[in-house]
């Protein structure tokens, strides 16, 4: 059994002669073991978000223009974070309704490093535990729930 995480391989660098280890997934490489803890500099998330109309850009994939007032998109939120904490996809549920054009990948972002996106989103999105899903955050975007999944 690999004492490595999912989707890591153990490799011996053709340059070098050493080991290294990759991601196939991430395509990342690292020569420092990815065990647990050993990336904080990176995160993987998904979010939902639901814009209004004092969003930098109020119009989304799904909406021309959006007119709801920020205590709607809240009060949308909120419904989904019910549904989510209810048994609800939270993949399928932004697929469905995020009007971010994640929405295609389930919300998915990828990872993200410091500094890749706005100060509010980065920093919630830092202190949640992989797994865990943040409340409502505000940004100039819109209002979002963030699931961190790596």
């Amino acid at each position: 059994m690999s004492d490595l995480p999912d989707g890591w391989v153990k490799k011996i660098s053709k340059t070098h002669g050493k080991e290294y280890y990759y991601n196939a997934e991430t395509q990342e490489s690292t020569w420092e073991h990815p065990g647990p803890g050993t990336r904080p500099d990176k995160v993987r998330a998904s979010h939902l978000l639901v814009k209004h109309v004092g969003s930098r850009r109020p119009s989304s994939w799904k909406e021309a223009k959006i007119t709801r007032s920020r205590e709607e998109a809240l009060e949308i939120l909120d419904g989904f974070i019910e549904q989510i904490e209810g048994g609800a996809s939270f993949a399928e549920l932004a697929r469905v309704n995020s009007d971010c054009s994640s929405a295609k990948n389930g919300g998915d972002l990828g990872f993200f490093g410091k500094g890749q996106m706005q100060k509010a989103f980065e920093e919630a999105t830092f202190a949640l535990q992989v797994d865990e899903m943040s409340g409502p955050v505000s940004t100039d975007s819109g209002v979002h729930i963030i699931l961190r999944t790596g």
